[in-house]
């Protein structure tokens, strides 16, 4: 049962995306009408633009994050369970990012990162690390320049992720820190991002049973949901991906964030007033720009 007296942040959704273009003014109206705010979150220029747009035009009840996902780097066709999708390639343009970071509404600079889970078919491993690599350094000195957190992207990636966070940290970058958006790693790794001071994020994957041929995963992220202090965590749809049972399979919404906090609590012995209470606070303190 959902408890409708919480106030909570879906930090991270892409309510701008094709999947809600019929209609995406009811999905948000079904998350302001369960007090949810969301912070949509770009993947490439087009949707980081429309990110800016759809905070406009919901003031107070949507923020934007900018920046270019590592699989819209290079031109390949990604199968997420729920929808598959052709990517063009797209160069991170630092003056078109910079300008768009200017608008009020932006609170971050992501999603960003590696993903070695979606390779494209025409390069090598080395060249996909190097283009990964170029467009995530721009966007942490983006990030840098205009005083903003990072959206962290990293997918079967957290290996060579940790120690290049690790340099930039050492060097002085990142000085905003971040958030490890969707993460679904293990625990020394979630540890690993917390020792650099960086925010866990959190989404439905955590209320799937875990598979009967592979549990590993799943108990893992348990155990991340776990052991990461309720302080350092934030909640997260991913929407239109990942949606929770009951609605396995179907498209996301940011409404359905309850269900990931009613995990959290399950997991932690909490209520989930308080995992809904300190998760908000989570959100503001990473993204200083949102004023409630």
């Amino acid at each position: 049962a959902f408890i409708l007296s919480m106030r909570l942040i879906d930090s991270h959704c892409h309510v701008q995306f094709n999947a809600y273009k019929d209609d995406a003014n009811e999905v948000i109206g079904r998350a302001i009408e369960a007090d949810t705010l969301m912070i949509a979150v770009g993947s490439q220029n087009s949707t980081s633009r429309r990110a800016v747009e759809y905070a406009k035009k919901y003031p107070k009840k949507i923020w934007a994050v900018i920046g270019l996902h590592p699989v819209h780097l290079t031109e390949q066709e990604v199968d997420e369970e729920e929808i598959i999708f052709k990517t063009r390639e797209e160069k991170f343009d630092f003056e078109f990012y910079k300008k768009l970071a200017q608008e009020p509404e932006v609170v971050g600079i992501g999603e960003c990162g590696l993903d070695f889970y979606h390779l494209p078919p025409n390069h090598s491993l080395e060249e996909v690390k190097k283009i990964q690599e170029d467009a995530f350094y721009k966007q942490v000195e983006l990030a840098d320049e205009m005083n903003l957190p990072l959206v962290i992207h990293c997918r079967a990636a957290h290996f060579h992720l940790i120690p290049v966070l690790q340099k930039l940290i050492k060097q002085g970058k990142l000085k905003n820190r971040g958030v490890a958006h969707c993460f679904t790693g293990n625990w020394p790794e979630a540890e690993a991002y917390l020792d650099l001071g960086f925010y866990i994020g959190l989404t439905g994957v955590i209320c799937f049973p875990p598979k009967k041929n592979d549990p590993q995963p799943t108990l893992d992220f348990l155990e991340v949901a776990k052991n990461t202090p309720l302080d350092r965590l934030l909640i997260e749809t991913d929407a239109p991906y990942l949606a929770p049972p009951p609605f396995r399979g179907k498209r996301n919404e940011p409404a359905y964030v309850r269900y990931v906090v009613e995990k959290i609590a399950e997991i932690k012995g909490e209520t989930a007033e308080k995992v809904a209470q300190q998760t908000v606070k989570n959100t503001l303190n990473l993204f200083k720009k949102i004023k409630l």
